[in-house]
């Protein structure tokens, strides 16, 4: 049994294990559940609240989530004077899987995104976020119920590997005097210099993730977006590296676009999952204009932050996007927006991102009746037009929620 610093080990509820290669799920996990800052107080309340209900009203007692509190950020702070504790990291691990809320991420100097470290720290390799329409959300575009896909977003390399040097600082003066030297370049003096590290390992590691999770799930594509007509060793490596690992180990599952057109005229076999990949730049203009083109999408980092939020604004937002990060086992499940901290404890934002992402928890945990009993509930809930704040102004006759009466309604559609 793990040892925590300043937590006391619960006393109910079971642990998730790691048996064979697989994860072996009790019927009444220990879930860790960071609730986050600013907002984070609110949404959390009313996202286990959801959560809770649906699986009472599933599995009547049979199954429970038995949470176990856990601390990051402004909490952690208070309690151990520290943002980040080891109890933290010790309780995701041992347990496996968590949820949380919404982190403050500073800009410029201090500490690092705490969402960041977390996820390099338990080696959460990717980052996948569904992007899927709920009928009668507000939109900006004409079509919005042709998006539905699912980006796998590498999540421990790139630029967000944090290695980098300030302008005029010691160390850059004599990185950058050593690749003018050495590599005949010309980098101006007054640079700031940052590395992007793109590794085979990394890669390999998610394009399988995402394979993976189209042909479990009969998705037909998966595209690997990419800007490798520039970032050839980078970037580029990362969309070759991607086709090998998908004709070595996925050789009867998978086809080339090439091979689609090609061999089959653009007719697409049954049973297969056609790879492709797009530039990036390319792809936040195709996922405007060929929506329903992109199921299952991999990328590198940087392009994964851009893409996801890119493709939750056709949805209605990031109120609207669930999202999680996980490795081989540990899931971390969480909302894809920030702290906004001016909305703290007011009672009246959206928790719908906490809320679906708590839904691809129960998918996680394989209880699928109680994340389509939310999910269900959750588009219910919104074509009766009583939403919160955000969706609120946008819709004609609609009903104003606090987040409370938001996470009550969605309990009440469960019926």
């Amino acid at each position: 049994m793990v040892k925590f610093d300043k937590l006391s080990y619960p006393t109910t509820g079971e642990k998730i294990e790691v048996v064979g290669n697989k994860l072996k799920f009790p019927d009444k996990p220990i879930i860790p559940v960071l609730e986050g800052d600013g907002i984070g107080r609110d949404i959390m309340r009313a996202t286990r609240r959801v959560l809770d209900a649906a699986v009472d009203k599933c599995y009547a007692g049979k199954k429970k989530i038995n949470w176990f509190d856990i601390y990051a950020g402004e909490a952690a702070q208070a309690k151990y004077g520290e943002v980040l504790p080891q109890d933290t990291f010790k309780a995701i691990k041992h347990f496996i899987v968590a949820l949380k809320g919404p982190l403050t991420t500073p800009i410029g100097g201090g500490f690092r995104s705490l969402n960041v470290t977390l996820r390099q720290v338990l080696n959460l390799y990717a980052c996948v976020r569904p992007v899927k329409y709920f009928e009668g959300v507000p939109s900006p575009v004409k079509e919005p119920w042709k998006m539905n896909v699912i980006i796998f977003r590498e999540n421990t390399e790139d630029v967000y590997a944090g290695i980098e040097w300030a302008k005029g600082t010691k160390e850059v003066k004599k990185l950058i005097n050593f690749l003018n030297k050495t590599y005949k370049l010309h980098i101006r003096s007054d640079s700031g210099i940052g590395i992007k590290p793109i590794s085979v390992t990394a890669t390999n590691r998610l394009i399988r993730k995402a394979i993976n999770h189209a042909i479990e799930h009969g998705r037909k594509s998966v595209t690997i977006v990419h800007k490798g007509n520039i970032m050839k060793y980078t970037e580029g490596a990362f969309r070759d590296w991607g086709y090998k690992l998908a004709a070595k180990e996925f050789p009867n599952q998978v086809i080339t676009e090439t091979e689609l057109e090609k061999k089959y005229n653009w007719q697409q076999p049954e049973g297969k999952v056609v790879i492709k990949d797009r530039i990036a730049d390319s792809m936040l203009q195709q996922i405007l204009t060929r929506t329903d083109e992109y199921e299952v999408i991999a990328t590198p980092n940087l392009n994964g932050d851009y893409l996801s939020d890119a493709c939750a604004a056709q949805v209605g937002g990031l109120g609207m996007a669930p999202g999680a990060n996980i490795g081989d086992f540990v899931g971390l499940f969480e909302a894809t927006h920030g702290t906004a901290p001016k909305y703290a404890d007011k009672d009246m934002v959206n928790p719908g991102s906490l809320i679906l992402s708590g839904c691809m928890m129960l998918e996680y945990l394989k209880w699928q009746e109680a994340a389509d009993m939310v999910y269900k509930a959750v588009g219910d809930t919104i074509k009766q037009k009583r939403v919160t704040y955000d969706l609120h102004r946008l819709m004609e006759g609609a009903t104003k929620l606090k987040t409370s009466e938001y996470a009550s309604a969605i309990i009440e559609n469960m019926g």
